[in-house]
C-alpha cells in the first residue's frame, strides 16, 4: 500500500474516532453546562469535523489508485487543516467564549473548500 494511502487512511480514521468522542462529550457532558447557543456552535464543529474526516478517508482510498498525485495529497492536508482550524476554533469558542477565535474559523472553511477543489483537480488529471 502506498505510504500516502496509509497516512490519509490512518489520519482520517483518527479524525473520525476523535469526532465521535467529541460529539459524545458534547451530548453528555456539556449539555447541562453550556448555553444553547454554545451547544449549537459545538454541534456545528462536530458535524464539519466528522464529514471532513470522511473526506480525508476518501483521499486515502483515492491514493490507492493515484499514489503520485500531488493534488490528492494537497487535498488530504487541506481537509485535515480545515478540521483543525474550523472545527478546532469552534470547539474552543463554544467552550471558552473567546470571541477572537471566530476569526480563525473562516480560514478553516477556506481550507475545506480548497481541499475539495484539489480533490476535483486530482480526479480530472488522473
Amino acid at each position: 500500500m502506498p505510504a500516502s494511502a496509509r497516512l490519509f487512511l490512518a489520519l482520517g480514521a483518527s479524525f473520525a474516532a476523535l469526532g465521535v468522542m467529541l460529539g459524545a462529550f458534547g451530548a453528555h457532558a456539556l449539555k447541562a453546562r453550556l448555553p444553547p447557543e454554545a451547544l449549537s456552535v459545538y454541534h456545528t464543529a462536530v458535524q464539519y469535523h466528522l464529514w471532513h474526516a470522511l473526506g480525508v478517508l476518501a483521499v486515502g482510498f483515492a491514493c490507492l489508485q493515484l499514489p503520485a498525485s500531488g493534488w490528492l495529497k494537497a487535498s488530504g492536508w487541506l481537509l485535515a487543516a480545515g478540521i483543525v482550524l474550523f472545527s478546532g476554533s469552534l470547539y474552543l469558542y463554544a467552550l471558552t467564549g473567546i470571541r477572537w477565535l471566530g476569526a480563525v474559523t473562516p480560514l478553516g472553511g477556506g481550507a475545506f473548500i480548497l481541499g475539495w477543489l484539489a480533490f476535483v483537480l486530482a480526479a480530472l488529471r488522473a
